[in-house]
């Protein structure tokens, strides 16, 4: 959740990564349309545009993945897997002492 939050509000500050596909194609149409370029030029410069905005969203969201797990690192906070390993366990070892339970009990 909170890594989502973080996402948000990060993408909010973000220009052209973050343009809709929609947008992306409108905004490249008209700069084409203003420079006079063929319609095979227009499509190869949006394209162009679109790939580096993919390339732009991936690039960011992989530098915020980064932080927040470097974050957790520090804080040395447990991970989901680390807790369910723990559960897992405890529950072997409930299971362990009812069965040395019952057979302590004559």
């Amino acid at each position: 959740m909170l890594i989502e939050t973080l996402k948000k509000t990060l993408y909010a500050g973000v220009g052209l990564a973050f343009f809709t596909r929609d947008k992306l194609e409108e905004m490249g149409k008209r700069m084409a349309d203003e420079a006079k370029l063929s319609e095979e030029d227009a499509k190869k410069f949006i394209d162009e545009m679109l790939k580096k905005s993919e390339d732009a969203k991936n690039a960011f969201e992989k530098a915020v993945s980064s932080g927040v797990n470097a974050t957790l690192e520090r804080l040395d906070l447990p991970r989901r897997g680390d807790i369910k390993a723990l559960e897992t366990a405890v529950k072997a070892l409930e299971a362990r002492v009812r069965q040395l339970e019952s057979k302590a009990v004559p």
